[in-house]
């Protein structure tokens, strides 16, 4: 590391401006007042000693009340107005104890920040007894105090969210995060509970570190490790990389918030004793014995004495297992027994270890809190040693909330909802845990996992047509929504590529991967599941179970009436309707070569995102479909504006394209990789499928479809996808005579986007 960074440093800095601020104290006080009755104190991270090159001074200007009001003001003048011509970031307060006293009372922030309060230079008793009355005030006012935190706890948590599974985390206010350390300390200063020592103050300097290189890197005070400064941290903390920085950060935040969840359990354990023995007057709980060598104690599940901790290899699961069924957490101390003594795990675990791990795994968010127990001691990686890559793995992809690991046992949490409807919960549990078991591995993850996985769980006690299944939903588990919303879904070939990759018991394995789809979804988050999304894979799994049933599969959903008698009429008409944050637009316009550039671009300059479009076809007229989000400088979409700016542009298709290219012009242009352009042979049973994946940007579609109308192709229909920044578009060709492209026309329709994609 750096010269600049540890906690070294740090102190030299907390020196540094020791020596200034004592230089100016003494100074001004010499020429402005008397020499006795006046301390400088430092509070929060300045009285910590922990100051990163951007923090701010932060100190109190403590008075015994006798200074006049004047000679008071030219000795903080004759402080401040230096440190401000240097540019120093000063938080001040001048007040007597008194007065810092009442405002800590009001206010938490000042309150935990005397609580670190250290003398910096006059009158060092003023200073002693500031820092001795707000401990005693703290306490005093423990319970109140106590409330407070939990609730900014809270808050902080929901706003800012879990720094560890963070891409880009807060490292002072996310939960894990440095602010949590000092709520910790301030628990521990009520005489409450004592501060958790394992590996915390490590996790600590860790994420100061952190701070202070990302503090050099972007030449700011901040907090928030953004993506495109990491690989510049990574550089100045001597790490190979972003992703070795980020494992590290996600490894202290995983001490810190497991410390920090302990803390506050013991808290909650210690007014629930408290409770108890005033209202029954008698001696303390004994632990109670559950079964087989677990039992509560103190609203925590622990091992009895005498459990056989050195001959039981299914203790820990069991714990586990009824921790996580209870909505208890386990007991750190039952953990490090379980990792000095306990036996390793019969191969392959027999049966009753295989419940055990799905009782587990099926109780819900309430397993989260029990599974970071067991990692924190490393009973996981012991349990599944192909873990240990995984750990703290992040991802590269704006979709994602979570890391890697955090992920994948986020989606066993929400497929622990849908084990109704399912007949092989089991199955759908295990596999949602490892489904994503090949990130972090050269190749496609899907395939890289699916010829990992048969092994872990046959070592976990799965065997014969099981591990099969279990191999393919790790195989296939993106194949639903993909083709749901990169396909035509009524078109056959759609549903037959699902059917041809489904098992012998069919109608069994499609509900696994549809319970797996929607819990692999639901854990991306907002930005990779919605109930549009969710719509298309039911429909395209309703037409998977009757085509497997035998039941011929239904036409293309009609058109409303009023649908037929728009289109019928040969004008055009748009309609908006309001979507969760997005809006459905509808469109329907004489059917024309270009069409679809031309809607496509009103979009764009309609500053709209495309979502998803698609299109059909019917008698001389289109009918489609647009999901959109207001854009930046974008409003509420107004129908009748869009209608009014649609004729005008099917008038003039050139002005269109040529106001597009303006538009996009005024956009910055980054590095992204070259985008695909490729037919889908045997995707549809009637035309020819292009697929396009490209970076999004301002007139992509626009300029994909004008390339198309160039080569003298008519569009059957379009389905148009946007996740995060990258595009999807899945495009039905036909000659003008309604048959499929011939290869030589597709193959120029390729080289025609292509050159488009690579020109703009």
């Amino acid at each position: 590391m750096g010269a600049e960074i540890g906690a070294s440093a740090r102190a030299v800095r907390a020196s540094e401006a020791d020596e200034r601020l004592t230089s100016l104290f003494v100074s001004s006080q010499s020429a402005n007042s008397p020499s006795s009755g006046i301390a400088l104190v430092a509070v929060g991270g300045y009285g910590r000693a922990t100051l990163s090159p951007g923090s701010d001074l932060d100190f109190v200007l403590l008075h015994d009340g006798t200074l006049r009001e004047d000679q008071l003001k030219k000795l903080v003048d004759g402080i401040l107005y230096p440190l401000w011509d240097s540019k120093s970031v000063v938080d001040h307060s001048v007040r007597t104890i008194e007065e810092s006293l009442q405002m800590a009372k009001k206010d938490l922030k000042v309150a935990l920040g005397l609580l670190d309060a250290r003398h910096v230079a006059g009158d060092e008793e003023l200073t002693v007894e500031l820092a001795s009355r707000s401990k005693e005030s703290w306490r005093g006012a423990g319970a109140e105090r106590l409330r407070e935190l939990r609730s900014s706890y809270q808050e902080r948590a929901t706003r800012f969210g879990e720094l560890a599974f963070l891409l880009e985390p807060d490292l002072k206010e996310a939960r894990g995060g440095l602010r949590d350390v000092v709520i910790m300390r301030a628990i521990a200063a009520t005489w409450i509970t004592d501060l958790p020592h394992e590996h915390l103050a490590e996790a600590e300097e860790f994420l100061l570190d952190t701070r202070d290189a990302l503090h050099i890197a972007s030449g700011r005070d901040k907090d928030v490790l953004l993506m495109q400064e990491q690989d510049q941290v990574a550089e100045v903390l001597k790490f190979t990389d972003a992703d070795e920085l980020m494992k590290r950060v996600a490894q202290s935040a995983r001490i810190i918030d497991y410390a920090s969840e302990l803390t506050w359990h013991r808290v909650e354990q210690s007014a629930n004793t408290k409770r108890r023995t005033f209202l029954t007057r008698t001696r303390p709980i004994k632990p109670e014995p559950v079964g087989d060598g677990v039992a509560i104690f103190q609203s925590e599940v622990v091992l009895e004495f005498d459990a056989p901790v050195d001959s039981d290899p299914l203790l820990g699961l069991r714990a586990a297992a009824y921790a996580a069924q209870s909505g208890l957490p386990l007991s750190p101390f039952a953990c490090q027994r379980l990792i000095q003594f306990a036996p390793p795990m019969p191969q392959p675990w027999p049966r009753e270890a295989r419940e055990l791990l799905v009782t587990f795994l099926g109780a819900g968010p309430a397993m989260v809190r029990v599974w970071e127990a067991l990692e924190q001691s490393g009973l996981i990686e012991r349990y599944i040693p192909s873990w240990t890559r995984l750990r703290n793995l992040p991802q590269r992809n704006s979709l994602h909330r979570h890391t890697v690991d955090r992920h994948m046992v986020e989606t066993a949490v929400q497929a622990a909802a849908l084990t109704r409807m399912v007949h092989r919960p089991d199955l759908l549990l295990v596999a949602a845990l490892l489904h994503d078991l090949g990130k972090g591995l050269e190749g496609d993850h899907s395939i890289v996992g699916a010829e990992m996985v048969g092994q872990i769980v046959t070592d976990l006690g799965w065997h014969g047509h099981d591990v099969e299944i279990i191999t393919l939903l790790v195989l296939h588990h993106l194949l639903l929504p993909i083709l749901a919303t990169r396909r035509d879904i009524d078109d056959p070939a759609t549903t037959d590529s699902v059917v041809d990759v489904l098992p012998e018991d069919a109608a069994a394995f499609l509900e696994l991967l549809h319970a797996l789809s929607i819990a692999d979804g639901t854990a991306t988050g907002s930005a990779g599941w919605s109930k549009w999304k969710a719509g298309l894979v039911q429909s395209l799994v309703d037409r998977v179970r009757d085509r497997i049933a035998g039941v011929e599969l239904p036409p293309p959903p009609p058109l409303t009436p009023d649908q037929v008698n728009a289109a019928a009429s040969g004008k055009v008409r748009v309609i908006v309707r309001a979507n969760e944050s997005n809006y459905d637009i509808e469109v329907i316009a004489p059917d024309s070569a270009g069409l679809l550039a031309v809607v496509a671009g009103v979009m764009t300059l309609a500053k709209f995102d495309v979502r998803s479009a698609r299109t059909i076809t019917h008698g001389y007229s289109a009918v489609m479909n647009w999901l959109v989000a207001p854009g930046r400088g974008g409003g509420v979409p107004d129908g009748e504006r869009l209608r009014m700016d649609l004729m005008r542009a099917l008038e003039d298709a050139q002005e269109i394209a040529a106001q597009v290219k303006k538009k996009a012009a005024a956009y910055a242009v980054i590095n992204v990789p070259a985008p695909v352009v490729r037919v889908l042979h045997d995707a549809a049973t009637d035309a020819t499928v292009l697929e396009v994946r490209s970076h999004d940007r301002v007139g992509l579609l626009h300029d994909v479809a004008r390339a198309i109308t160039e080569s003298g192709v008519d569009v059957r229909a379009a389905i148009v996808s946007t996740l995060g920044a990258e595009a999807f578009d899945i495009l039905y060709l036909r000659e003008v005579d309604g048959s499929a492209l011939s290869e030589g026309h597709a193959d120029e329709v390729v080289s025609r986007v292509e050159q488009a994609l690579i020109d703009r």
